[in-house]
């Protein structure tokens, strides 16, 4: 019978195997998915499917830049043991590499040829999880460049050249001296590494966001027995005050808590000699959202033991 994409897609995700394994396996089996995972099984082509279960939380960020390109992107592993494997920082640093090639999103990089092999980024991942022995998965990425300036970056508690747990990347337009605006650009990257913005100005907030802000405000401020006409006003305070502290251009500067981003940048043109433009940035935290499974190991202890 023929093979389709979708047929070899689910198997992939069923397993964990390669792609071309994928499509042999079910040309080998007539398409029947069961016995194509026996097959790849069999052959030990899914090893990496027992794995797959496992949340994988830990890991690294990392970065690389390429003229006025750059690109973060986080691959997670199961244990911050295997995250200072020094096999592992080599992948997540091929991973950047490769990154640099396309677009930025997630299935273009899985889809990039692996440096130093045959293989894309998505199967030499899944090949490292078998020799490796846990479960990794590339789970975000994103570009940010220029047309005329800098992107800087900044990596905060690198565990080796472009790695760590939080990776920023920012990018600054401006025709000006391109040493003066890469040191200001890494001074705006290790403020969002510090500051952790939402979002680069008011208007690039999700309006859901803004809403949900606005009726807890509302509630509050109900609670005091207010009139409705004062609650309007001390709602909109409070917006404006958590756009202070969301979002990037509004925040105080860490260098300079005098000045907001925005005003900082400005007062550096006078260095750059000329005009700059914050134009794009992007924060990855190791982890961020990753629901992990809490354990009591005390209790763990004690059950193995028998004393509870």
């Amino acid at each position: 019978m023929a093979i389709s994409a979708s047929m070899v897609k689910d198997l992939r995700e069923k397993t964990g195997a390669g792609m071309m394994d994928c499509k042999s396996a079910l040309t080998e089996t007539d398409g029947d998915i069961e016995a194509a995972i026996d097959w790849l099984r069999t052959k030990g082509l899914a090893k990496a499917a027992k794995k797959a279960g496992r949340v994988a939380a830990e890991g690294l960020v990392g970065v690389a830049v390429s003229g006025p390109k750059a690109v973060v992107v986080e691959v997670n592993s199961e244990t911050d043991f295997v995250a200072r494997n020094a096999e592992f920082q080599q992948i997540v640093q091929n991973v950047a590499q490769a990154a640099l090639g396309t677009d930025g999103s997630v299935e273009a990089v899985a889809a990039a040829p692996f440096p130093g092999s045959d293989k894309t980024v998505a199967d030499a991942i899944t090949a490292a999880i078998a020799t490796i022995g846990e479960h990794m998965n590339l789970r975000r990425s994103a570009e940010v460049s220029v047309s005329n300036g800098v992107v800087a970056t900044y990596i905060h508690g690198a565990t080796a050249p472009g790695l760590g747990k939080i990776g920023v990347v920012v990018g600054l337009e401006s025709s000006g001296d391109k040493d003066a605006l890469l040191a200001l650009g890494r001074q705006v990257a290790m403020h969002i590494a510090a500051a952790n913005p939402l979002a680069l100005k008011a208007e690039d907030i999700d309006p859901a966001v803004v809403a949900r802000e606005r009726a807890v405000y509302a509630d509050q401020a109900r609670e005091s027995g207010k009139p409705e006409a004062i609650i309007e006003k001390m709602v909109e305070g409070r917006v404006r005050k958590f756009y202070e502290e969301v979002v990037l251009l509004s925040q105080a500067f860490v260098i300079n808590p005098d000045l907001t981003v925005e005003k900082a940048v400005k007062a550096a043109e006078a260095d750059v000699g000329a005009p700059i433009t914050v134009a794009k940035f992007v924060s990855f935290r190791l982890g961020e959202g990753v629901e992990k499974e809490e354990s009591d190991f005390a209790a763990e202890v004690a059950a193995v033991a028998g004393t509870k």
